[in-house]
């Protein structure tokens, strides 16, 4: 295969459409565009999203903000915060339970900020590659 050999697939180009060329073409007088009316003329057409006049869709939606809906129920714990839990096994109704992470909280994940002493083991939360390198330094272990 060459470059100069390179064609397109069959059936992916077609020849434009010539308007304009007599009735017997089918695409005379008008050339497909009806009559009169905005779309008919040349140049005329209207912006991306508008309805007619009727409020456009990104206007009837209310608007979000920058409040990010995932924010709520992820949370991060640091492992300095690990240290002070009494049991071995870490998961998140332990978190919840020693305060450490709120109720409305679904998802946690351990960063590696500070350092931990104790072997823990996590279960049913996820860690970084630098907390997961220093919680099986400590003699733990992350079962997922």
């Amino acid at each position: 295969m060459f470059l100069n050999t390179i064609q397109p697939a069959e059936g992916a180009k077609h020849s434009s459409r010539r308007v304009g060329r007599g009735i017997g073409s089918g695409l005379g007088k008008t050339c497909g565009r009806g009559h009169k009316g905005q779309k008919s003329r040349s140049g005329g057409y209207h912006k991306v999203g508008f309805e007619g006049g009727q409020m456009p869709l990104q206007r009837r939606l209310p608007k979000r903000g920058f409040r990010s809906l995932t924010a709520l129920v992820t949370a991060e714990v640091h492992l300095t915060e690990l240290n002070s839990l009494s049991s071995d096994v870490v998961d998140l109704f332990s978190l919840k339970q020693a305060g450490i992470v709120s109720d409305k909280v679904k998802f946690v994940k351990v960063i590696s900020s500070g350092s931990i002493e104790r072997a823990v083991i996590l279960k049913g939360i996820k860690a970084t590659k630098g907390a997961k390198i220093a919680i099986e330094a400590a003699g733990g272990r992350i079962e997922e």
